[in-house]
């Protein structure tokens, strides 16, 4: 039976409708991932070994850009942010030290405000050596620190040293590759 030239068009126009759908569906599917990635999340590969165990080298973690919008970081939360000696390049590390206080390093642990006793630290792994400080932090600003301390590139080594509130993009949320693990 020979098909009338009326169904050929039909088919055409249901080819062409399917088609332009699909363009649609990706292109709001782009622009949502965009939206996502610039409002929502923070997305970053660890290139380090300053985290580890924590964190090892070749991990990729989320972060959320709205942590902290209306609450201010917390001690031992682990943070995303613009290394301030270079803001093009993303850090990720432990909030150590808090706005205006004095920070000091010695013997590896961490001492807060000239207190005789150290910053109790469970996510470190390995022990930690070197002496630091003291400093005080400015106002508005963090000291951070990683959890691998003797292999770390971290406040105590940075031209500017601390890291302003403005440059935290996110709080790190949950490890996703190679494995799902919740930093928070």
């Amino acid at each position: 039976m020979k098909k009338s030239p009326q169904t050929n068009i039909e088919k055409k126009k249901s080819w062409k409708s399917e088609i332009a759908e699909w363009v649609i569906v990706i292109e709001v599917a782009i622009v949502f991932a965009v939206i996502l990635n610039m409002f929502i999340i923070v997305n970053a590969e660890i290139p380090s070994a300053s985290m580890e165990t924590t964190i090892m080298t070749g991990d990729r973690a989320f972060g959320s850009r709205l942590a902290y919008i209306n609450k201010e970081p917390k001690r031992g939360e682990i943070v995303m942010f613009k290394f301030p000696d270079d803001e093009s390049q993303l850090f990720i590390k432990r909030v150590i030290g808090m706005p205006n206080e004095t920070i000091e390093v010695k013997g590896g642990k961490v001492y807060i405000d000239g207190s005789e006793t150290a910053l109790a630290e469970p996510y470190l792994n390995v022990v930690p050596v070197g002496d630091y400080g003291p400093v005080t932090i400015p106002e508005g600003a963090y000291f951070m620190m990683g959890d691998n301390r003797n292999n770390s590139a971290d406040s105590r080594y940075w031209n500017n040293p601390f890291v302003y509130k403005d440059k935290i993009v996110g709080k790190a949320i949950i490890r996703y590759y190679p494995s799902f693990k919740k930093l928070y």
